[in-house]
């Protein structure tokens, strides 16, 4: 028996859809209960789409899946899948490690290593905390001084894990491009007198400062999926006046639209990493050569119900509607 945690706006939902529909046994469980483990005696598998902006999430997810994968149960999302969720720190070692084409970056520990590498480097940079999605936590650096001062918050009060001034300017953006509505923009203005619940319970983020090189001339990124041997995939263009492109709401789902090279990085990188389920994230270098920027496995559903079809491992494309969290029932029924 599958047990799933069940969450609302997560895949739980679409998980608990596709076992009714296919008559595959299933429980839904609370992994916040202590007796989370005497919940799962009578399964065999337990499928968690935990997410970085959830303290719960952050205290005990990945310590529950892998305290199970270490027991014989098969998790979703299991070690070689999720320890370097939301940790683009972490990511750029990896990428190293395995020799991934991606984006160089650059991190420092220690406060006047960070200052001598300020003082001497050119510019734009693009800072980043280990942390966020949608392009929460992103700015553009364009000189020393700018990044002098972010340096000196790095060692000392911090940055928060929710920006509500940039969340704010995030939104009023988009509804003055026309990628949001007036609700949305309202809701942002509303975020600088009202925080997120619990925001206040996830840490600061301090004692460490992380840039990554800036690469121009992207009007869009391209975020591939890998999920076991099928890949799916969309463009993102940027914002208006910015230079980022997740989270910025306007998509192409054409899969003539997709270098096919980025499949194909993705791919050969999910089977080095052994994982369930990647998103990865390409731009261009000046040569016109795909970048890994970060990876997550973890994706917002609604971004690609349009995507028209598929590629095998072959990079083989598949026409027609697929279900891509069907995919991972089924790939942890094959590993029970």
């Amino acid at each position: 028996m599958i047990a799933i945690h069940n969450k609302k706006n997560s895949f739980s939902e679409l998980w608990i859809d596709y076992c009714s529909k296919n008559n595959i046994p299933y429980k839904t469980v609370n992994c916040y209960q202590s007796n989370i483990i005497s919940q799962l005696s009578d399964c065999d598998a337990l499928m968690w789409h935990h997410h970085h902006g959830d303290y719960k999430d952050n205290i005990l997810a990945k310590q529950l899946l892998f305290s199970l994968q270490h027991a014989g149960v098969v998790v979703f999302p299991d070690f070689n899948t999720n320890w370097h969720f939301d940790d683009k720190v972490g990511q750029k070692y990896l990428f190293e490690s395995i020799g991934a084409p991606s984006v160089p970056s650059f991190v420092f520990y220690d406060k006047e290593d960070a200052f001598s590498w300020v003082r001497t480097t050119n510019y734009p940079k693009v800072f980043k905390l280990r942390g966020g999605a949608g392009s929460a936590n992103v700015k553009l650096v364009n000189n020393q001084t700018q990044a002098i001062l972010l340096v000196r918050k790095a060692f000392g009060k911090g940055f928060p894990a929710f920006d509500r001034w940039s969340y704010c300017k995030d939104r009023c953006a988009k509804f003055l491009n026309g990628s949001d509505t007036l609700v949305g923009a309202l809701k942002g203005i509303g975020r600088l007198f009202v925080p997120v619940k619990n925001i206040h319970l996830l840490h600061h983020e301090k004692g460490y400062i992380y840039f990554q090189d800036f690469i121009p001339n992207n009007e869009s990124d391209t975020r591939v999926i890998i999920i076991g041997g099928k890949a799916f995939a969309i463009k993102r263009l940027v914002r208006k006046n910015d230079f980022r492109a997740s989270g910025s709401g306007s998509i192409i789902h054409k899969n003539d639209e997709i270098d096919i090279r980025c499949v194909k990085i993705a791919f050969e990188t999910s089977e080095k990493l052994k994982s369930q389920c990647i998103a990865y994230d390409f731009i261009f270098n000046h040569e016109n050569s795909p970048l890994i920027v970060e990876i997550s496995y973890g994706f917002s559903p609604a971004g690609y119900s349009n995507c028209p079809g598929y590629w095998d491992r072959n990079l083989l494309w598949h026409e027609g509607a697929f279900n891509p969290y069907g995919w991972m029932v089924e790939m942890i029924l094959s590993n029970k």
